[in-house]
């Protein structure tokens, strides 16, 4: 355990976990919830809305991955100067990094193939025999989505919340 002089020292890690957590959940919630949805009530057609929504996910996805990893290096440097609650913060940290690894860059691929094996046929993938299979596949990237957006309220609730000494 730390003396009470830890206290004392700079909060900088603790700030930048909460800004590295505000953004990680701030842009999921916005490409996910606001974003995506509008580009396919304003856009004429849904294939152009979904490669929109398609590159701004992987752009989301890829700043899941990134802001991960530091949250995960800040979490373990946390932890080695005593601060315990960084123990329960890494797990939901993980979480949410599995879940973009899963649900992205596990799924992702899968569902682009049958995009391209439809558009092989000159079809779009909502008009093809593979539509089914797509469709299966977006509920279950959906899913993960949907699990990531709750971690990461947990996160926002949880690392936002006072201190205790030597925190």
């Amino acid at each position: 355990m730390f003396s009470s002089s830890y206290a004392h020292e700079s909060p900088l890690p603790h700030r930048l976990f909460l800004l590295l957590t505000v953004v990680w959940a701030g842009s999921l919630w916005t490409t996910g919830y606001m974003v995506a949805p509008t580009l396919f009530s304003v856009l004429p057609a849904r294939e152009m809305a979904g490669m929109v929504a398609g590159h701004l996910f992987r752009s989301q996805a890829i700043l899941g991955v990134v802001v991960g990893v530091l949250q995960l290096a800040l979490c373990n440097v946390m932890i080695r100067r005593g601060a315990e609650r960084y123990r329960a913060l890494r797990w939901l940290v993980l979480g949410m990094l599995c879940c973009v690894l899963v649900g992205y860059f596990g799924i992702q691929p899968f569902m682009e193939s049958l995009r391209q094996k439809a558009a092989a046929l000159g079809m779009a993938v909502s008009a093809s025999p593979y539509r089914g299979q797509f469709g299966m596949l977006h509920g279950v990237s959906s899913g993960f989505y949907l699990l990531h957006s709750l971690l990461a309220l947990a996160l926002v609730w949880r690392s936002s919340a006072p201190r205790a000494s030597g925190e």
